[in-house]
């Protein structure tokens, strides 16, 4: 049988282990909160600003300016909301559908490396 000593340190154990617990987790999700909210707000720019003056054809591939069927650059960076709304079947601001289309088609085949990437990876993880 337990010493009466015992039980209470049992006890008071527990709740020390319960209260920390707590704590992290109300740490936690105002941090996991905070980073959904500044994934929404990441910008990607169309073309790669090392890019710049390429146009974009409706495949989203880059091509010289000028190619029948491409289209210049929009000349703003859109920001992860707006991505994501056009990925889902939306426009981006300011675009009519084709050449939202090519742009998002352009954002879809961006690579490690190149601006905007990361921001477009983060929008395809999951969210909690």
């Amino acid at each position: 049988m337990a010493d009466d000593n015992e039980l209470p340190r049992a006890t008071r154990r527990a709740l020390m282990i319960g209260a920390a617990s707590a704590s992290a987790i109300v740490s936690i999700r105002p941090a996991l909160a905070q980073t959904s909210a500044s994934v929404m707000n990441c910008e990607i720019p169309v073309p790669d600003p090392g890019k710049a003056g390429s146009y974009i054809a409706p495949d989203g591939t880059l091509v010289a300016p000028g190619t029948a069927g491409a289209f210049p650059p929009p000349g703003v960076k859109y920001k992860a909301e707006d991505v994501k709304r056009a990925l889902n079947g939306g426009t981006l601001p300011g675009a009519d559908y084709e050449r939202s289309r090519a742009y998002t088609n352009y954002i879809r085949r961006l690579q490690s490396g190149t601006a905007g990437f990361t921001c477009f990876a983060s929008l395809q993880m999951p969210r909690g």
